[in-house]
């Protein structure tokens, strides 16, 4: 009986445990309630509070949760972009041709786009208004900015900034402006042509880059 109370005094207390798992299915019910309600009624019409009554919790445990609608919306978008960095980075370790790996980028962000367009029109708006609001460029301390909580420039301005130590691209514009615009374009593109294919998409951004990085023969 000694060994057993020993052991159970050595473990995590049952309430931590209670705790912290009540909390992370919170959170997980916040996520996908306000997935559901950011791609079905857009960035303006969702509230808050209207997201806290679809998880079944107060309003108060879900600002606990995510302080502001710009962070929810960031999080929830997140996930999609992850696949994406993992595979930039793959890209790069294996030295493979940045042109094939900008071409399959884009084609997943076209894809990303439009399977998951009232979701991204939503997360376009939220951070057209964060970037009003704020005047400033993304910061990387500011852990309420939509553009920081998502990092979508990433993927494209790693590859592009490869391409260009390696020769493989011009040296300018910078691999930053021209990611920025590219990524721009998709998401202006997301409120104002929502119903356009992922090909279409993919083509213009496609002939964005060529004309502009491609080096001369």
């Amino acid at each position: 009986m000694m060994i057993v109370r020993d052991v159970q005094q050595c473990g995590e207390d049952p309430r931590v445990r209670a705790a912290r798992t009540k909390r992370t299915r919170t959170r997980a019910a916040l996520i996908s309630a306000a997935d559901s309600a950011f791609s079905a009624r857009g960035w303006a019409a969702t509230r808050v509070e209207d997201i806290a009554a679809e998880a079944g919790v107060s309003a108060a445990t879900a600002y606990n949760h995510f302080p502001t609608k710009h962070v929810l919306i960031g999080v929830v978008f997140a996930p999609h972009v992850t696949p994406l960095l993992i595979q930039a980075d793959r890209d790069i370790a294996r030295h493979r041709p940045v042109l094939d790996a900008l071409t399959d980028q884009i084609e997943a962000l076209a894809r990303l786009s439009y399977y998951h367009r009232g979701l991204t029109a939503a997360f376009t708006a939220a951070v057209l208004e964060y970037t009003i609001r704020t005047e400033r460029t993304p910061d990387p301390q500011d852990d309420l900015d939509p553009r920081t909580i998502v990092p979508l420039l990433d993927p494209l301005m790693g590859l592009i900034r490869h391409g260009q130590q390696s020769g493989q691209l011009r040296q300018d514009p910078s691999a930053e402006d021209i990611s920025s615009t590219m990524v721009n374009l998709l998401l202006v593109r997301s409120l104002n042509h929502k119903d356009e294919s992922p090909q279409t998409t993919a083509k213009l951004l496609r002939t964005l880059l060529l004309r502009t990085m491609t080096p001369p023969a």
